[in-house]
């Protein structure tokens, strides 16, 4: 009985994942950083938090220029991806003094104006399927 009960359970949690989507995954992949010193940090935001505190933060080495994260438990919705190089391991993007980047950036969709990112140029969905996103510096 505590078997039927068990493999109940699990039947049930995982239904339940696939009706709300929380087991979506976001493969977040640097594909051109112009050295291998230093970290890949990536932010995940949606609209309300855009450029504040991320939904989720990671941070990855990189390897023959290429640096990849995984964001999980994602639910069903609208974000967008902002990561630069930390090529000095500080844990800070920098900046000149006259507010210039020192440091190479990119944000999903790889649509890069004058000026930091924009959320409606760096949107993507999440409906039922994960996604894959390679950025640019």
């Amino acid at each position: 009985m505590k078997f039927i009960i068990a493999i109940l359970t699990i039947i049930i949690l995982f239904i339940t994942n696939k009706i709300t989507g929380q087991n979506n995954t976001i493969t977040a992949k640097v594909i051109n950083a112009t050295s291998d010193g230093g970290t890949v940090e990536f932010a995940l935001y949606n609209k309300t938090n855009f450029r504040m505190k991320p939904l989720q933060g990671a941070k990855s080495k990189i390897v023959n220029g290429k640096s990849v994260v995984v964001f999980e438990n994602i639910e069903a919705g609208e974000y967008a991806i902002i990561c630069y190089h930390d090529k000095n391991n500080n844990d800070k993007m920098d900046f000149e003094a006259n507010g210039m980047p020192l440091e190479d950036y990119g944000a999903s969709n790889n649509i890069m104006n004058f000026g930091p990112p924009k959320f409606e140029d760096a949107k993507f969905s999440i409906i039922d399927k994960n996604v894959s996103l390679e950025i640019k510096f």
